[in-house]
């Protein structure tokens, strides 16, 4: 058993962390802002104890993990190097500590989230599983012979890592901030794939994915008569979605999922091609997968008055024209409204036009504010560049949000990895 200090605690994949390890019966703490924030209320639940940052108590055994998030002239790093505890990046610190397990990175510029949570559910009912999802949800369980975690390609983290399978969703230009373009994202995806060890699985329809030059073993997969395992025959059913599997032209078997959208069909692909990697019971993953039911913060749906409201992380154009795809899929001929909140002043600069033609799949459009973030509080780029990019798009406010309250029968979809749900919260208290 080990005591554990971890320095922002309330980051996504922090907090799963956290979670983790305290699951597997370590000592655990953090520092973190005090705003209150959805990752927290999993550590709340095991009363894993959060400090202010600069006030917690420290001691000589502690081993120190630190964000991302934070560089080294962060006080509470400065503090901690004072002491001289010793300090390991969040990244560092995984790649060591996989190397006891069979471990399967998903990453992607999409989907990563949903595609791990979707792993993790069906791998779970084979055996036990240790697991960090990004909607800050983790889980240690003693014995485990799978760790399955979400693999993060922004500033190249993931060359930290030596996993044995490695799901790569697909490959797009974002994190503009850091790189130059598609070719520079794709290329840092190459030096990952030259990392992993036993397989790749790798959706087969993404063109950049395709051009991935790697002497590792790949396994595609998609709707593309070209992979090796592909969807077809997709049907919306009671409840989800269905689809028939095959691989290497014969048919598996058909399966059901109860979330909407081709991307949650490659997602569930994603799934399969790696368990048969792995050599698991198809039927058993195919029963599991039938109960998944999403993630936090991926299409997570609640009513409001006639309306439904779905609260979803999409942030780059690719994510909103799939929120909106699986929007008008489950709620065919429903008023489709997008309330939107760009994330961070580079992106949306970078990716201005792309945003506007992504935003026009929906009935109506409205626009908040931009959100920064801690890298980047401002830039050249405001709101109004891209709302004169969209027909009749509307700014709103919190003070504003109240114009949504005419909607009736709509589906009111909110999108954006900033607070975006401070106009959700506005809205419902009207």
């Amino acid at each position: 058993m080990s005591s554990y200090h971890l320095i922002g605690i309330k980051g996504s994949g922090m907090s799963a962390l956290a979670q983790m390890l305290h699951d597997l019966g370590h000592v655990i703490q953090g520092e973190d802002i005090d705003t209150a924030i959805f990752t927290q209320t999993p550590l709340e639940a095991r009363n894993i104890p959060m400090y202010s940052f600069g006030s917690a108590p420290l001691s000589a055994d502690m081993i120190v993990i630190a964000s991302n998030a934070y560089g080294d002239d962060h006080p509470s790093v400065i503090r901690c190097k004072s002491l001289g505890l010793p300090i390991q990046r969040y990244h560092h610190f995984l790649g060591e500590w996989m190397k006891s397990y069979t471990s399967i990175a998903i990453t992607g510029s999409h989907g990563k989230t949903t595609t791990t949570g979707m792993m993790v559910h069906a791998l779970h009912s084979i055996e036990p599983t240790c697991s960090l999802i990004g909607d800050a949800t983790g889980r240690g369980e003693a014995g485990a012979r799978f760790f399955i975690f979400e693999s993060c390609e922004y500033k190249r983290h993931f060359l930290a890592y030596r996993p044995e399978i490695a799901v790569i969703t697909n490959i797009d230009f974002d994190h503009p901030d850091y790189f130059a373009d598609v070719e520079d994202v794709r290329h840092a995806f190459e030096e990952m794939a030259a990392s992993v060890g036993k397989q790749l699985v790798a959706c087969g329809d993404d063109a950049q994915v395709r051009l991935l030059r790697t002497a590792n073993k790949m396994l595609y997969y998609g709707f593309d008569e070209r992979n090796e395992l592909r969807a077809a025959g997709l049907a919306i059913v009671s409840g989800g979605v269905a689809f028939d599997v095959y691989w290497r032209d014969a048919k598996l078997d058909r399966f059901t999922i109860p979330v909407y959208g081709r991307h949650n069909v490659l997602n569930a692909l994603a799934v399969i091609g790696v368990s048969l990697t792995l050599g698991l019971d198809l039927k058993a993953i195919r029963r599991q997968m039938a109960t998944f039911t999403g993630v936090k913060r991926r299409f997570t749906e609640t009513e409001w008055r006639s309306n439904v409201v779905i609260d979803d992380y999409a942030h780059h154009p690719s994510e909103i024209r799939a929120t909106l795809e699986a929007a008008r899929s489950k709620y065919p001929g429903r008023k489709i409204v997008s309330v939107f909140q760009p994330h961070t002043f580079s992106r949306l600069e970078r990716l201005l036009d792309d945003f506007a033609h992504s935003l026009r799949d929906a009935d109506d459009v409205f626009l908040c504010q931009i959100f920064g973030s801690a890298r980047e509080r401002a830039g050249s780029v405001s709101i109004e560049h891209l709302r004169e990019r969209i027909p009749n798009a509307q700014l709103i406010s919190e003070s504003t949000v109240n114009s949504l309250v005419t909607y009736e029968d709509a589906v009111l979809v909110f999108m954006g990895a900033g607070d975006i749900q401070k106009y959700q919260q506005s809205l419902v208290r009207l």
